[in-house]
């Protein structure tokens, strides 16, 4: 009998031939040549690959989450808070065992998983990449970092293939989705994947001596300006998922130079607006939240530093 796993990586292979692995479904061939709206063609493109001590404590954990920023991103987030990488393909191309070998080289420097950033364009050199690293012994938690416009074919198809999902839901309103993500359709995509998220790791994070080793982590970044569209976030994982789903409420939002001058972009978001988003979690019967500090004593961001910020 044929292995399953080999089977839905095959099937993840072929959507480049007409590639519909992101809600954009641009169908043009990849293996061919040919670039949609991420730019990116048949093989994995890796920014860069560190030991990453930044993450929700979990994943961190006290040796750090081996993480893999692949280039570019299926959305058009003018804020993104990782646009050097994201707006762009620029990187190391490599293969499946390419991409293995940066796994096991994390894996072997100590880190507690591996996680992919941004892997949506890339999820069939993913699957090819962990079967690989698995023939070789590779035996971390696998977490796909991803920013929640997801195809839920392509989730169903990395059943098996994934330990932790770390999706964001950026967008409640569908105002918010088209203004701020260049895109229509987020919202009913982004539910669609965090149920067949659910379904694979269950609506929890399961820990083993305090680190991550299976379930889900929610991330939503709070922008300034727009609590109602973090309410709406809220309000559509309570309704049509579980309150028991793991929120990370993230307060680090820092103005990059793309968006200084918008009116509420270009400024941090205050303790007052974060509150206000954490508040009505509590209210609404989220018992498992991941939150931070709020520095608002200076909005305006000097854009040479880093806002710092602290988990807690």
């Amino acid at each position: 009998m044929a292995d399953p796993l080999l089977t839905q990586a095959a099937r993840l292979q072929a959507m480049l031939e007409s590639c519909e692995l992101c809600p954009r479904r641009c169908r043009v061939d990849r293996t061919g040549g040919e670039r949609g709206v991420c730019g990116l063609g048949a093989s994995a493109v890796v920014a860069s690959a560190l030991v990453h001590h930044g993450e929700e404590p979990p994943l961190s954990g006290s040796r750090g989450a081996g993480t893999i920023f692949l280039a570019s991103c299926n959305l058009g987030c003018p804020y993104c808070q990782n646009y050097q990488i994201s707006r762009g393909t620029a990187g190391t191309v490599t293969d499946d065992e390419g991409l293995a070998e940066i796994m096991l080289a994390l894996e072997k420097r100590g880190c507690h998983n591996v996680e992919a950033v941004t892997p949506t364009p890339q999820a069939p050199r993913i699957a090819g990449a962990l079967l690989a690293a698995r023939r070789r012994g590779f035996a971390l938690p696998f977490v796909y970092n991803c920013g929640g416009y997801e195809n839920p074919e392509v989730i169903r198809l990395l059943d098996r293939f994934v330990e932790i999902y770390l999706p964001d839901f950026k967008y409640g309103l569908a105002e918010a989705a088209l203004g701020l993500g260049n895109v229509p359709d987020y919202v009913p995509h982004a539910l669609a994947s965090l149920r067949e998220m659910v379904r694979q790791v269950g609506d929890a994070l399961e820990l083993r001596e305090g680190v991550a080793a299976r379930g889900l982590l929610v991330r939503h970044l709070v922008l300034p300006g727009h609590v109602a569209n973090s309410l709406a976030v809220l309000k559509l994982i309570r309704e049509n998922v579980s309150t028991a789903v793991p929120l990370s409420l993230m307060s680090q939002y820092t103005p990059v130079p793309a968006v200084k001058d918008h009116p509420d972009l270009g400024r941090r978001i205050t303790r007052d607006e974060y509150n206000r988003v954490v508040d009505a979690a509590l209210d609404w019967g989220f018992s498992n939240l991941f939150i931070q500090d709020v520095d608002d004593r200076e909005l305006t961001p000097d854009f040479d530093r880093e806002s710092p910020f602290r988990w807690s």
